[in-house]
């Protein structure tokens, strides 16, 4: 691995390149196409009014909450984490912390709604438990995942994304780009419908 700075952002630009959208069937997108199925998804809830759920443990717990902070202040998307401590942390000692997520959302997700479900390794039980939940409820699953291909998260969503490495960093900071760039396009949006009026 070269642990340059020049190496590491050649790096980050091929994960990002080789990133892989894929719809419920497992069939292929386009890189541009996913982002615009994304859109298109996430369009579609702020126009009926529910709302977006972003989930994440560790490093993309906090992808999640920077993703709520440019949903709900550039996309102007009902987005919201529900990872506050005293909350997680009961489901977590009452049901199991594979469950936790999941009997979250069961209280707060109404059909119609959107999850934004991310895991690196795509492994994590709470998160596929939740991305399951809510598939039952009625909701649009869109998963974030990396490391192995044929990890479980990632059939689990109604559009599924998958970066090509097994380094933390690279997944992590991917996710969050893929984000964010999201974000930056309804923003992009927003002006140019302002500017046309």
């Amino acid at each position: 691995m070269n642990l340059t700075f020049a190496g590491r952002t050649e790096q980050f630009q091929s994960t990002l390149n080789t990133s892989e959208f894929t719809d419920a069937s497992g069939a292929r997108l386009a890189l541009e196409s996913g982002v615009l199925h994304a859109m298109q998804i996430l369009r579609a809830v702020r126009d009926r009014g529910n709302s977006v759920y972003v989930i994440g443990n560790g490093g993309s717990a906090g992808v999640a909450s920077h993703a709520i902070t440019d949903f709900v202040n550039v996309a102007k998307l009902r987005a919201q984490t529900v990872h506050e401590s005293s909350l997680l942390t009961c489901m977590a000692n009452d049901y199991g912390y594979e469950n936790a997520y999941a009997r979250i959302l069961s209280t707060f997700v109404r059909s119609g709604d959107v999850l934004i479900a991310i895991s690196s390794s795509g492994k994590s039980p709470n998160i596929c438990n939740a991305a399951t939940k809510v598939r039952e409820l009625g909701g649009t699953v869109m998963t974030l995942s990396g490391f192995a291909p044929n990890n479980p998260l990632r059939v689990l969503g109604d559009l599924n994304i998958w970066l090509d490495s097994r380094d933390y960093g690279m997944v992590e900071i991917g996710h969050e780009f893929i984000l964010h760039h999201i974000a930056d396009r309804f923003g992009h949006e927003a002006k140019v419908d302002l500017d046309d009026k």
